[in-house]
């Protein structure tokens, strides 16, 4: 027809379901903004074109976006074409493939559903991020074509702030998930022994200021493997006092924390791993010893991302070697992977020699961490331990891990005197529950971390959330050993 014609263009499709919204981001109209930061763009831009706004689609956008093609025509007074007169063919962006398990990511996000928080699991060899999920989610295809105002102050105005990665980009206090740093770096550093008695009595004082254990009436007499097993607050604010601040604050960054996992990611946050020099420099104070000891339980000016408990677990679950985690699977080249599968794949064993691979030695003496692995296992699979009622007991799927209740703010005298539960405060006051571990316990592969803000305590709040997940990563072990095999033969 006269003065009509077919307008053809490339759209964006993504997984209505959501799951990896946070990691693949979206693509939407190229603003000022995106022209003014890159050159590419104001080479390129045509009418129409969309460019990666966050997550993947951000950080890759310049090798996937290609260039677009050029046909020029000779036409009449008609608009009819009478002849072409340049053809430049356009060059097709690259493709790329990630570490992420889909159904394992997809799994985990309705585990997640519309509560505010995250899961991630990692292969504690390779680095591989296996599942990285933030809840609650958003459809990224609403973005492509513009987002209506309503649906924009729907998710601009959520409590949950579903357009937050909280894997990446969310900062929680650890809680008790970081005593085995703790118990870790006091044993490297030959302040306490595996020996040390102390005598749980529900508190102690300190310059007229009391340090209260979870537990009310104490836990009585605690060796440092019963501590991490019954996550006893008293013996690890002993243990911090012996330790001092700086040390721990050494130990928890070499294992992952205060530092970027993923690199290049530009909403990945860094977190806090204090020490007495950063007080000085970013509050402008001293440091004092009350401070060590809440340190001690990862409480106080701590802050942690859930990928970066994710690390630290795949760190200590390996024996203490470092690892660099990614979610590109794009050559599939590095030494130290390829070296780790062929164990798994030809010598069939999973006790890996990572001293072959050249990857970095993390301790001094690789029994203390043998010593806490085996206490993390008393805490999910003996009576007493925090995560016991989660436990897994087919022997292929035990695991070890570590809870923790990170509080959000103090609780008052008033509050403790009434004992108060987390159920029977208001959401925002409640506490979040994390959690920790690795699987399988006795040949590990992956490392698992969950936050659930304001979900109460670790116990009840994440520990059977990774249950879950762990028997469903591990059922989907072999046939990722049977797809990694293709690639590391390619290699």
């Amino acid at each position: 027809m006269e003065g009509i014609k077919p307008v053809v263009i490339l759209s964006r499709k993504y997984s209505t379901d959501g799951s990896s919204s946070h990691i693949i981001g979206y693509v939407s109209d190229v603003s000022v903004k995106d022209l003014e930061r890159s050159e590419l763009l104001r080479a390129i831009n045509i009418p129409g074109l969309k460019t990666g706004k966050n997550g993947l689609e951000k950080l890759l956008n310049e090798k996937i976006i290609g260039t677009p093609g050029v046909q020029r025509f000779e036409v009449n007074a008609y608009g009819k074409r009478i002849k072409e007169l340049e053809l430049v063919k356009g060059i097709q962006g690259k493709n790329f493939r990630t570490t992420i398990d889909e159904e394992v990511q997809r799994y985990a996000s309705k585990l997640v559903g519309d509560k505010a928080g995250s899961i991630c699991v990692m292969d504690i060899y390779t680095g591989d991020i296996v599942c990285m999920v933030s809840g609650p989610t958003y459809d990224s295809n609403k973005f492509v074509h513009g987002i209506s105002q309503g649906d924009w102050q729907l998710l601009i105005n959520d409590k949950k702030k579903p357009l937050i990665n909280k894997p990446m980009a969310g900062l929680y206090p650890p809680g008790s998930t970081i005593k085995p740093i703790v118990a870790l770096s006091a044993l490297e550093n030959d302040v306490i022994s595996p020996k040390l008695v102390v005598d749980c009595r529900g508190s102690i004082e300190l310059y007229g200021q009391t340090y209260h254990c979870w537990k009310k009436k104490g836990h009585g007499l605690m060796g440092l493997r019963n501590a991490i097993k019954q996550s006893c607050d008293v013996y690890f604010y002993e243990t911090a006092r012996r330790l001092g601040v700086d040390r721990m604050s050494v130990t928890a960054k070499q294992f992952g924390l205060g530092k970027k996992v993923l690199n290049n990611f530009n909403e990945e946050k860094i977190g806090i791993v204090p020490n007495t020099k950063w007080k000085i420099k970013n509050i402008g104070k001293g440091w004092v010893l009350g401070e060590t000891l809440i340190s001690g339980i990862g409480q106080g000016f701590f802050l942690t991302t859930p990928l970066q408990l994710c690390l630290m677990m795949a760190q200590l679950a390996n024996g203490g070697y470092e690892i660099t985690p990614r979610i590109i699977d794009d050559k599939y080249a590095l030494q130290p992977i390829i070296n780790s599968w062929r164990q798994e794949f030809y010598l069939k064993n999973n006790n890996l020699d990572l001293e072959k691979s050249g990857l970095k030695r993390l301790y001094r003496n690789q029994e203390n961490i043998k010593l806490v692995l085996d206490a993390m296992y008393g805490a999910t699979n003996e009576p007493m331990g925090t995560s016991y009622k989660s436990r897994l007991t087919k022997p292929e799927y035990i695991y070890a891990g570590k809870t923790g209740t990170s509080q959000i703010r103090t609780i008052t005298a008033e509050e403790r005197e009434l004992e108060l539960k987390n159920k029977d405060l208001p959401y925002e006051k409640r506490d979040h529950a994390l959690f920790t571990a690795f699987a399988p316990y006795k040949k590990p592969r992956y490392a698992i971390s969950i936050v659930i803000e304001h979900g109460g305590s670790g116990s009840s709040g994440a520990a059977p959330i990774a249950k879950k997940v762990i028997r469903k990563v591990l059922e989907r072990h072999n046939l990722r050993k049977i797809y990694q095999l293709d690639l590391f033969q390619e290699a």
